[in-house]
């Protein structure tokens, strides 16, 4: 089975992309590798709280330049939140459109994702968002927590329905605050496992969601180039 992966924050939720075809995939990929830490200097410690623009994150966003020959950029879908039902996790539930893919009040937003190795089913998705460091912090820790306290769930859209099992990973020590963890979704017998890390740097919120592989091998560096 194939999962459509993108954010699971909400924002493009999991539960919105469910659906399609089955194939499972793997991935083979080099480790990230950390950016180089910030410079001990006023400029590097007193950043700005202004939330940036759309425009602006769309520019800091990952490239196909950025990659390399083996990506290519997919166009966006529509997002689709309707008759999607959460089965088995209450706080997810609680959680109402945030829980379906509403934007958890960040209206500054950009996204791209990419597939692996031309027709290939391993995909990689970036996101960034901008606010309030505060506001950025709570809302993530508040969905990543919600996912967490529910170790099995079952999201259910039309007449398909998918488990999902969710588990906590290690996040790279980048930023001011990490988040990360693995989910399998299981369908008609088989599985597809997805990472989604989420890394907040002051003002911004890098998520990177996809093939375990290629978020590893890529976080780092999304997170190097929205902070630049």
């Amino acid at each position: 089975m194939r999962v459509r992966v993108a954010s699971i924050l909400g924002f493009t939720a999991v539960t919105a992309l469910l659906l399609p075809a089955c194939s499972p995939t793997s991935t083979t990929a080099k480790p990230a590798t950390a950016p180089s830490p910030r410079a001990s200097t006023p400029a590097a410690t007193e950043r700005s709280e202004a939330p940036l623009s759309s425009t602006t994150l769309a520019t800091r966003l990952l490239s196909e330049s950025d990659l390399g020959a083996d990506y290519v950029q997919k166009a966006e879908r529509p997002a689709q939140h309707d008759d999607v039902t959460i089965v088995g996790c209450p706080a997810l539930d609680k959680l109402g459109d945030a829980a379906m893919g509403g934007s958890l009040d960040f209206p500054r937003q950009a996204k791209v994702t990419f597939t692996y190795a031309s027709g290939s089913s391993s995909e990689v998705s970036e996101e960034l968002y901008s606010d309030a460091p505060a506001k950025l912090s709570t809302n993530t820790g508040r969905i990543f927590g919600a996912i967490s306290s529910c170790p099995t769930y079952q999201v259910v859209s039309g007449s398909t329905a998918v488990d999902i099992r969710t588990q906590k990973s290690t996040a790279p020590k980048l930023g001011d605050e990490q988040w990360s963890q693995f989910l399998t979704f299981s369908a008609g017998g088989r599985d597809s496992i997805a990472k989604q890390t989420a890394i907040r740097d002051g003002n911004l919120l890098l998520v990177v969601s996809g093939s375990p592989a290629l978020v590893d091998r890529h976080v780092a560096k999304a997170l190097a180039k929205a902070t630049r």
